[in-house]
């Protein structure tokens, strides 16, 4: 692929979230298989999705992480709030887990909103609605910030995605939602590499170099403390690129000696 020949797309803002709970061989992460016709299909990825107007109007409710919090750790002039709340709306909508608290300061019981998923992802219920009826606030604080990737150019779909990592709160349980998602599985991270490599599942590069680094933890607390200090250190913006040699596709990173020279204004 020669990057003077090639048309950019804009890349659109999403949030992805990664929901850990500790299982008998490690710490398990959460897996949800995209639909063949949607973004990353027939792939095995983590929850999430693109921001909505939605998500930028959430304002008190929130709980932990103010605005100019989220834009700080997210190193952003604005706009930093509507991250969060997209992660948390996406894993709702589509592996049924809710990270929000009640008025009374407890986690929010998913079963309690019946019919309200169905809603959001119908179109049918506003995310904002939703809050405001069932008076619950957004738990920003249980969103780890920890790592950021840009889909590559020659990409037709792109999007700058935020990666979170979260715990499972207690007594919630995943189920996919089965429109564009079609199974959900809990895996250690190494379980899911060797699936991967084996063939038994198709996971996107991003998706195998946060798998990777993830299975350096032996529980679900040494990986969430290390997620949450990821931010301090400062976090940089992956963004590969995918080139063609001997007629195969390769997937490459900026360090990389066959990473592509593109126009300075790109």
């Amino acid at each position: 692929m020669n990057p003077a020949n090639i048309t950019i797309a804009k890349a659109r803002p999403s949030s992805t979230v990664i929901v850990v709970r500790d299982g008998k061989t490690g710490p398990e992460l959460l897996l949800v298989l995209r639909h063949a016709k949607s973004a990353f299909g027939a792939s095995y990825v983590f929850p999430g999705g693109v921001l909505e107007a939605t998500d930028d109007r959430v304002g008190e409710l929130r709980e932990g992480v103010d605005d100019a919090g989220a834009n700080a750790v997210l190193n952003l002039s604005s706009g930093g709030g509507a991250y969060f709340s997209a992660a948390i709306r996406e894993l709702f909508e589509e592996a049924g887990i809710l990270l929000a608290r009640t008025a009374d300061g407890n986690w929010a019981d998913p079963c309690s909103y019946p019919g309200a998923r169905d809603g959001l992802n119908g179109g049918q219920l506003s995310w904002i609605d939703f809050l405001h009826k069932e008076q619950l606030n957004l738990a920003y604080d249980a969103l780890h910030y920890f790592s950021f990737w840009v889909t590559p150019r020659e990409m037709p779909k792109r999007f700058t995605t935020r990666f979170f990592l979260a715990a499972l709160p207690g007594g919630q349980e995943a189920a996919h939602c089965g429109g564009e998602l079609t199974d959900s599985r809990w895996m250690t991270a190494a379980a899911a590499i060797a699936a991967s490599e084996a063939g038994e599942i198709e996971i996107p590069h991003p998706t195998v170099l946060t798998l990777r680094r993830l299975s350096e933890f032996d529980t679900a607390r040494s990986m969430l403390d290390w997620a949450a200090g990821r931010s301090e250190a400062g976090i940089p913006c992956y963004l590969p690129a995918v080139v063609i040699v001997d007629g195969c596709r390769l997937v490459v990173m900026p360090d990389s000696p066959l990473y592509p020279v593109y126009p300075a204004d790109e």
